[in-house]
């Protein structure tokens, strides 16, 4: 028995009370049903039990499919492993001779452009940073789905962008000094935006409407006018004196507040008490990496959060500070235009729901024979169903105004698995009566068959595709385990120098802009990993959209917030047009093994240092995800510098120490003793967490053991994985 099979009946041991249904064959969670009749189809020309019939009829289709794309990869990773068992002298040429004759690069597909259609401009035309958050924290959801417009003085204030030397220090109350460097700060960001014919912003001293137009008064006395006067919109009348003049550059809006009235406008000579920025323009609601839902209590919840959204009525109350604070829904935003028209503004990110892939099955519903379904089924059609909602026009706001619903599909390995993709939302849109191609598809290029074929994955979808991205942390995981027979690889911080990484994110670019996807769908760039460091952010990721990435990931809404400016500084479309006359990325250097050399083989200090990282790291989040369910966390590493952790991060730690291991640079004893030794820094460091549960000194919980178990096991876990060991270990837990 293969270890596909062995993995999926050791998950149908895990008992949960499910009961026949009455319609159909599934064995079917009764909080779930009870879910579906309640919550879910209500509203929906669509009964409870056609929905399971629809259900079982797409498992009883989809499932052995799935089964046999699993073994595929299964089938292929075997041979890899033996060709580089076998072929020790690596020839290049060789290697990519054999990948070719195994089916894992796929016949080269000739030129075509995608032809996704409704497709909403937040996708299609405007470039800005992108959130991912855990769709099963509802207080999350919400505000990272309200970030579409952030205030950048809080942003700038609150952050280590601001200096806090000279007396600009962010603790106690409001500090003036501080305040000033936040405003002059902002003005620059102005003049440099939307500059002034002459002047400078810091010497304005008023702003009056004349014909239609905005005139700015500075301090000697002279009126002035934008050098561009284009990009002065509209306004939005407040009351008692206060407004917002509404500025458009690049595609993205900001808005002046005026209002001299408030404390801080009061001190400024113009009245300006903030600029108001257009952050988030989309955001993902993640079912995937960032949740731990491993039964049918946790896709409930997940599943009611994704309701609550496409419905507009999720809420959420909670202590802050002292008081009672109750999140929900930002309303749209309405302007007056020049011309004396009318405009609402989306006042939330544009929304996509991220699916599981294709490897898991969840307890909450078996099939005829007892099987788990598998979880990527299962959401795929909730999800879907779910956002009929916003289609039918069931919410309080309108998520897209194409009635589009856009998935985004992690984890898929090359073009059979992104067709199976489409067929199945091609299935679920015929049961539910929806046009064809309502359903959209994000591409994540994050598997290392994907990025080689990613031409032909896109082919495939060309109807459907509106996204793809590059992911460095589970792509390296996964070049890691593909390659785990070549020989060790670099450490991960030399691993972002290797020739492979550059021409991955290149070639990401130019396959995306050769299929069109200008102007028609997002080439999207991976996650600032470090909350807490802004000013390095604001430093580093202008390089996104220099890329010719028209949306990059971004931990936080303030982090989006800061991010827009790079998207105000660099038009993305222009540096798409750049992009397509360089020289495109090879194949040739996207089959660069990353192994160490012979000559550069690490010392027994810098070995024990790099498993003290990964296996820091490791400990820091499965001790969270198994024992509180948390899917995503900021975790701090060896130097207290907090890192948002996901499954992705954990993922190549826990296969960078299964490579070391699996070629004699450490053993298991050491890597038992570093996980021991690291156990006590992550204790220390989660001290003040009152729901905490130590590791130390017994070192017998079920977390420590998942931590070992994902890197002393991680060359057998398929295609490197760590959901099949966290998922069994939190099943336990609970």
């Amino acid at each position: 028995m293969n270890f596909l099979n062995k993995f999926i009946k050791k998950f149908q041991s895990s008992e949960k009370n499910l009961e026949q249904s009455a319609t159909n064959n599934l064995k079917i969670s009764p909080n779930l049903d009870e879910f579906v009749k309640k919550e879910l189809v209500p509203g929906l020309n669509i009964s409870s039990d056609y929905f399971w019939k629809t259900f079982e009829d797409i498992v009883e289709r989809f499932s052995e499919r799935n089964r046999e794309l699993l073994n595929e990869r299964e089938n292929l990773q075997s041979k890899i492993d033996d060709w580089h068992i076998q072929n020790k002298d690596f020839n290049s040429e060789e290697y990519k001779n054999f990948l070719t004759d195994i089916g894992y690069i796929h016949p080269r597909s000739s030129d075509f452009k995608i032809k996704t259609w409704n497709v909403d401009p937040e996708i299609r035309k405007i470039a800005g940073p992108q959130l991912v958050v855990p769709v099963m924290n509802a207080r999350f959801a919400l505000n990272a789905t309200n970030a579409r417009w952030g205030s950048l003085y809080d942003a700038l204030y609150g952050t280590d962008i601001i200096s806090d030397s000279n007396g600009a220090e962010r603790e106690g109350g409001y500090n003036p000094i501080r305040g000033d460097k936040v405003i002059a700060f902002s003005k620059e960001f102005l003049d440099n935006t939307i500059p002034l014919q002459f002047g400078k912003y810091e010497n304005v001293i008023n702003f009056e409407f004349v014909d239609s137009e905005i005139l700015m008064t500075l301090n000697d006395g002279k009126k002035v006018n934008l050098k561009e006067k284009e990009k002065y919109i509209g306004y939005m009348d407040k009351g008692e004196g206060a407004y917002g003049l509404l500025f458009k550059n690049n595609n993205l809006h900001f808005e002046i507040q005026i209002d001299k009235n408030h404390p801080i406008g009061q001190e400024d000579p113009a009245g300006i008490k903030d600029i108001l920025m257009e952050s988030a323009i989309t955001t993902i609601q993640d079912c995937e990496d960032s949740v731990a839902a491993v039964d049918d209590e946790d896709k409930i919840i997940v599943y009611r959060n994704w309701l609550g959204l496409m419905k507009g009525n999720l809420k959420r109350t909670f202590e802050k500070s002292g008081k009672s604070i109750t999140r929900e829904l930002n309303p749209d935003r309405k302007y007056l235009l020049k011309n004396g028209r009318m405009i609402l503004l989306p006042g939330r990110s544009m929304l996509l729901v991220r699916n599981v892939g294709h490897l898991m099955t969840n307890p909450a519903v078996r099939d005829k024979n007892g099987n788990e379904v598998f979880e990527g089924i299962m959401d795929a059609v909730f999800t879907i169903c779910i956002g009929i909602h916003d289609l039918v026009g069931n919410g309080k706001y309108k998520n897209s105004k194409t009635k589009s619903i856009y998935i985004v599909k992690p984890k898929m390995h090359g073009p059979k698995e992104v067709k199976f993709t489409c067929d199945l939302f091609a299935a679920i849109e015929d049961a539910f009566n929806l046009p064809m191609n309502t359903v959209k598809v994000g591409i994540m290029d994050e598997e290392r068959r994907t990025t080689v074929n990613l031409k032909e994955c896109i082919e495939v979808a060309k109807h459907r595709v509106i996204f793809i991205n590059t992911g460095f942390l589970d792509r390296t995981g996964d070049e890691i385990h593909t390659s785990m027979e070549a020989g060790p690889m670099v450490t991960k911080t030399r691993m972002k120098q290797e020739n492979w990484i550059n021409a991955y994110e290149n070639w990401n670019v130019d396959i995306g802009l050769e299929t069109g996807f200008k102007g028609n769908a997002q080439i999207g760039k991976g996650m600032w990993p470090m909350p807490d460091e802004m000013l390095e952010m604001y430093k580093a990721k202008s390089v996104h959209p220099r890329s010719g990435a028209n949306c990059a990931w971004v931990p936080s809404p303030t982090a989006a917030t800061i991010h827009a400016i790079h998207y105000h500084q660099i038009y993305v479309q222009s540096e798409q047009d750049k992009i397509l006359n360089r020289d495109k990325a090879s194949l040739n250097d996207l089959l660069k093994i990353p192994l160490i050399k012979s000559y550069e083989m690490p010392s027994a200090e810098e070995i024990q240092e790099e498993l003290d990282n990964n296996a820091q790291g490791i400990l820091g989040y499965v001790v969270r995800w198994v024992d509180q369910g948390i899917g995503c966390s900021k975790v701090p590493d060896l130097n207290d510098i907090g890192l948002m952790e996901d499954r992705a991060t954990c993922r190549i730690s826990s296969q960078h120490i299964a490579n070391w291991l699996h070629h004699g640079l450490c053993s298991e004893k050491q890597v038992i003793e570093t996980m021991k030794k690291m156990a006590k820094v992550v204790d220390l460091q989660n001290k003040d967490d009152v729901n905490y549960k130590k590791m130390s000194p017994a070192y017998d919980g079920i977390a420590f053991k998942a931590a070992c178990d994902l890197a002393i096991q991680g060359r057998t876990q398929p295609s490197g994985y760590t959901e099949p060991i966290l998922h069994e270990m939190r099943l336990k837990r609970k």
